[in-house]
């Protein structure tokens, strides 16, 4: 049986692997990844809007990994939309790399509930086999925070080098055309990188559950270990 330190380490490991595991899932399943302020070139073209007259032609965006929305504005008022990110609009943006930003994360959820369940084993009882022990566990946090870093940086590169968001505002749009003012990274992005962050603690758990502390006598055992070592 696992020492009462150990026992709360991984006990304090499952947990936080728990946690990251309803980060993951929240952030894929919420339509906030990124906002953004879009702007109607057409619109504000055609009436040579002026600084202050371009309010009038500045709507916004949001959008997740599934869905998202859109407030056009181009001159009438504003009009909201909604979109879906399957089956079309993949289409026209990077598909591949948008494919393997939710199998990262697929993939990295795995490894969380993976190393979850290997953590109420470690606190439960010392395993016989290395991959069921401390190492074991150090592995799949390893492989979940690394899959969830490899999904946040194929987002920001799908964002700022492949115009994610650009090409998400233009879609099936015949007429208008808009152009991004200003993108942010909103509050399920960083759930993610919130989630690599809790594998990255629990690995230090684990590390720490490694030490061995040097056992402090008391006075009355170290009495009793210098009379017996005087009757021998």
């Amino acid at each position: 049986m696992p020492g009462c330190f150990k026992k709360t380490l991984f006990a304090l490991a499952s947990l936080v692997s728990f946690v990251s595991f309803l980060l993951v899932v929240v952030s894929m399943g919420t339509p906030k990844w990124m906002t953004g302020k879009i702007l109607c070139k057409t619109g504000a073209d055609l009436v040579n809007a002026t600084d202050p007259e371009l309010v009038k032609f500045i709507g916004e965006i949001y959008y997740g990994l599934f869905q998202g929305g859109k407030i056009r504005q181009c001159g009438l008022g504003g009009r909201r939309s909604k979109f879906t990110i399957f089956p079309h609009m993949v289409k026209k943006l990077n598909t591949g790399l948008h494919v393997m930003i939710i199998m990262f994360l697929c993939v990295a959820i795995f490894f969380s509930l993976v190393s979850f369940g290997f953590c109420i084993l470690n606190a439960i009882k010392v395993p016989y086999r290395a991959i069921k022990g401390p190492a074991g566990v150090c592995l799949w946090n390893f492989l979940a925070g690394g899959f969830i870093v490899l999904a946040v940086t194929s987002f920001m590169a799908a964002v700022k080098l492949h115009h994610h968001t650009e090409r998400i505002a233009n879609f099936r749009e015949n007429v208008f055309q808009f152009v991004i003012l200003e993108e942010r990274f909103e509050d399920c992005f960083w759930l993610c990188v919130a989630s690599a962050t809790a594998h990255a603690v629990n690995l230090l758990l684990i590390t720490i559950s490694g030490i061995r502390f040097p056992k402090i006598k008391t006075k009355t055992e170290e009495a009793n270990v210098t009379a017996e070592d005087i009757m021998y």
